[in-house]
């Protein structure tokens, strides 16, 4: 599937919802973390260095600020930096996730990155002559037992296909997809989602029997766009994000 770089597409993003680029969403939240973190210690810094020039280096408001720049340092390295770190794994995962949906032919599928409705985002969706697909990416270095994926990890799957499956009133196969582990039974199934890594998508995409015309794959696309573009300009509309939880065998 072709791809569209650049300030176009940035500017594509923002005008249409279904054309946001492969891990969005995680990328800006690394930037805003990094962007807090910068000006938090710059500020108690400039404090730290004004209160000692103004009142001393005995002064209490100088050893406060220092104390304050200290643990906000310490804060940083022990929580933040991980936190970026964590983001940061996961938005590489969703682009190589991403950039492997895109080679999927363009005439046949259609893939929406980085969808959100209201409160949740559903990293790719994908509509082809297959089906709809919800997919989760997870950057986990593996390896990854199925039978140990976690319970709120599957909840988050079964949550996306349900919301999906209301907006497009089509059947949605719910996927976790590890983009760099080793999964011990690919393919599996647990509790209605399927577990596969990265280099095993496209392949089963491809294999599935036909369940969609190419008419439906575009009106299925628009009822996508169209709930997309509602929520963003209806930030108070819900659809249903979180849905009540709960498992189908």
């Amino acid at each position: 599937m072709s791809n569209v770089h650049g300030p176009t597409v940035r500017l594509l993003a923002r005008r249409d919802p279904a054309a946001r680029v492969p891990g969005q969403h995680a990328r800006a939240t690394v930037l805003r973390l990094r962007m807090r973190t910068l000006v938090t210690l710059g500020v108690l810094a400039i404090l730290t260095t004004v209160f000692g020039r103004s009142f001393g280096l005995h002064s209490p408001l100088f050893i406060g600020s220092e104390l304050a720049l200290l643990i906000a340092m310490f804060a940083v390295s022990r929580y933040v930096l991980p936190l970026m770190d964590r983001r940061d794994r996961g938005a590489a995962g969703e682009e190589r996730v991403g950039g492997l949906l895109d080679e999927l032919d363009e005439h046949a599928w259609r893939v929406i990155h980085d969808a959100s409705f209201d409160h949740g985002n559903v990293d790719h969706i994908v509509i082809g002559p297959a089906g709809v697909f919800s997919v989760e990416t997870k950057s986990h270095p593996g390896p990854v037992r199925v039978r140990n994926v976690h319970g709120a990890t599957l909840r988050q799957a079964q949550g996306q296909r349900e919301t999906l499956e209301r907006v497009t009133g089509e059947p949605v196969e719910a996927m976790i997809v590890y983009s760099r582990a080793w999964v011990d039974k690919p393919l599996t199934r647990r509790r209605g989602v399927r577990v596969l890594p990265a280099r095993m998508l496209i392949g089963y995409l491809k294999r599935r029997r036909d369940a969609l015309t190419s008419e439906q794959v575009e009106q299925v696309h628009e009822r996508v766009r169209t709930a997309l573009i509602e929520a963003h300009t209806q930030p108070d509309r819900l659809l249903g994000w979180p849905p009540p939880s709960r498992s189908r065998p």
